[in-house]
């Protein structure tokens, strides 16, 4: 029967059907088409910039180039510190496959230790992208070449060749000019700059390499080359040069702060030598010292242990940051003071071997009689000074020493200065609330006690005193007024006087006269006791550390001082026996070349060579457990 609910499919029907899905599925894959047309629109227009810029970069591999740093140079246009061609291997994580085999490969030809393959890891890890890891710096033209011959084998390998920081003096400049090192995280953070996470970029760390960072630091450069996806180079397309850092240029003397610092050899103390003419420093030295290109290579942790304990301390830069009583360096001043407060220099007193305060008998080194103030310089007499003092009182001699630069502050490029201490009874006061009492005073006017200075501010004294002027040290062509110090021309030709017959008199440095036919040097010899020994003895012997400092303060020549000098050789037993010799020698070189590099060769002879052979030996022997001679002796 026929049912009016459901009435039979026809082919009429059925053909209305089909219309309908085909409708329905023809509009969905006109939708997706459209939505596809759209999309396709979006990145080719819109997203064209983007995906051009992804495309390139998968094509195109653009890297910065480290600038050159400027180059440090002396008064004479000398290299102190310049660039030398460094041959490099880094990694491009991003084009790094099979990084096990290529890890193994370059382990084995470029003899990797576990150390630097933990460090590899560790930046392969850390880094991403483009972000180039460094594998190895300072390589040999042999090195270099067994991996540019195996870089189809070594997909995401890239060799550089590029420059790195080179010290021509080494361990002579070490304190002077600092190093250079790659910049640390906390670097990175404050300087934002990509540069910074650069392999093969260093930034200066410590010294005028750190002071002068912003003017030797120079502007990258970049390379533009096209490369395959396994990272192997196509073709070069663009290189922009790097600018290289400014060139700075030095007051010292590269000659003489070399000198210097190989006639001091491995005894630990300073040297600072100015021009009296005008505050330039020729000479700067702390020994021993550190070899700066070591720093600029990647110090191993071992030598940086090396140097942490040796008890000479090669990494304190003692010409401004060692503090050193003055000893009888300080008399010179002491006249200057005494003079300019109504003492006749031609009054005498008599010593006995030593002064009595009150139940104190304070001693003299020597019993020299009936004496003048000249005399007393030239024989170094305590007693006369104990009787200075305690007829003047310390508070009077004190602002003197700080004219003469003890104490003070010099804003000096690079360097990072402790003041030391000029005591009176105001600071006394401050420091201990305490009064000064007559016994402080006879201690400080001899350079103990309180009183503490640096061997650049000694150095300073001694120009000043020599000149006449208020001469202010520099590194740099700064300019200082240099204006006339406020002192009788009496008094500073009594104090010089007085350090002329110190070493060409009958005083305490006669052995260290010049060997020159009409140059003679003035000066003045100081011994400071370490510490007070149990036993009542001086410091003359014995362990290393308990022994007596040797100083020296002197100008050349006598009649026109042209160069002053400060040196302090720490625990040398006397300024005579430690310290003048140095200044002879070098005092010699300054006028005569040849002779000073006679007797600089024959010490060096005796010694078994230069001071960078000596320090690798010490090296050496450090490494293979033998402790480091702690006490090399005093150079006769």
């Amino acid at each position: 029967m026929f049912n009016k609910k459901h009435p039979p499919i026809t082919e009429a029907w059925r053909g209305l059907t089909f219309t309908r899905r085909a409708l329905v599925v023809g509009g969905a894959q006109a939708a997706v088409g459209v939505a596809l047309a759209a999309r396709m629109a979006y990145i080719s227009v819109i997203d064209n910039d983007r995906y051009v810029l992804e495309s390139e970069s998968n094509r195109v591999n653009l890297t910065l180039i480290p600038p050159r740093r400027g180059w440090i140079v002396d008064r004479n246009g000398k290299a102190l510190a310049n660039n030398r061609v460094s041959l490099r291997i880094d990694i491009i994580p991003d084009r790094l496959h099979n990084r096990e085999m290529v890890l193994g490969q370059l382990r084995t030809l470029l003899r990797l230790d576990g150390d630097t393959m933990e460090r590899i890891n560790r930046d392969l890890k850390a880094a991403s992208g483009f972000q180039p890891v460094a594998i190895k710096e300072n390589m040999t033209e042999a090195e270099y070449s067994s991996i540019l011959v195996r870089l189809p084998e070594l997909p995401g390998v890239a060799p550089q060749r590029g420059f790195a920081r080179n010290y021509p003096t080494g361990a002579a400049v070490g304190h002077l000019i600092g190093y250079v090192g790659a910049p640390n995280a906390e670097e990175y953070e404050k300087a934002k700059d990509p540069l910074y996470i650069t392999p093969g970029y260093k930034i200066g760390k410590d010294g005028l390499e750190k002071y002068f960072q912003e003017v030797l630091k120079g502007k990258p450069g970049a390379r533009r080359v096209e490369v395959t996806a396994r990272g192997k180079v196509v073709r070069d397309l663009d290189t922009q040069p790097d600018v290289q850092g400014k060139t700075v240029h030095l007051t010292i003397d590269a000659d003489l702060q070399e000198y210097v610092a190989r006639r001091m050899g491995r005894e630990s103390g300073a040297a600072v030598v100015i021009d009296c003419r005008n505050g330039d420093i020729l000479a700067f030295v702390s020994m021993p010292s550190f070899d700066p290109n070591s720093f600029s290579d990647g110090i191993s942790s071992s030598e940086y242990a090396w140097l942490r304990a040796d008890d000479h301390q090669p990494l304190i830069n003692k010409a401004t940051r060692g503090l050193y009583p003055p000893g009888s360096t300080l008399k010179p001043m002491a006249a200057i003071a005494a003079i300019d407060h109504g003492v006749d220099p031609g009054e005498r007193h008599t010593c006995i071997g030593g002064y009595r305060l009150g139940s104190r008998f304070f001693r003299c080194l020597g019993t020299h009689g009936s004496i003048d103030m000249p005399t007393a310089i030239e024989k170094s007499c305590n007693s006369y000074f104990y009787w200075l003092a305690h007829r003047l009182g310390y508070d009077a001699m004190a602002p003197t020493a700080r004219l003469l630069g003890l104490g003070e502050e010099f804003r000096l490029a690079g360097s990072n200065q402790r003041y030391g201490t000029i005591p009176d009874s105001a600071w006394k006061r401050r420091k201990y609330d305490q009064e000064w009492t007559a016994s402080d005073s006879l201690n400080a006017v001899i350079g103990q006690g309180y009183v503490s200075v640096n061997p650049l501010q000694l150095a300073v004294m001694t120009a000043r005193i020599a000149s006449g002027r208020r001469l202010y040290p520099r590194l740099v062509n700064r300019q200082f007024t240099n204006e006339p110090l406020p002192f009788s021309a009496e008094a500073l030709a009594v104090a010089r006087a007085g350090m002329d017959r110190v070493v060409n008199g009958a005083g305490t440095a006669v052995r260290s006269r010049l060997p020159l036919d009409g140059i003679t040097m003035a000066g003045k010899t100081g011994t400071a006791q370490v510490r007070g020994l149990a036993s009542g003895s001086r410091g003359q012997g014995g362990a290393w550390k308990y022994r007596d400092h040797g100083l020296f303060v002197g100008f050349a020549p006598v009649d026109n001082p042209r160069y002053a000098t400060g040196i302090v050789i720490e625990h040398g037993m006397g300024g005579s026996r430690a310290a003048a010799p140095v200044a002879r020698d070098f005092m010699t070189f300054l006028f005569d070349r040849e002779k000073g590099m006679e007797a600089l060769e024959t010490l060096e002879a005796g010694w078994g060579g230069t001071i960078g052979e000596r320090m690798e030996r010490d090296y050496a022997a450090w490494k293979a457990g033998a402790s480091s001679d702690p006490d090399p002796g005093v150079p006769q």
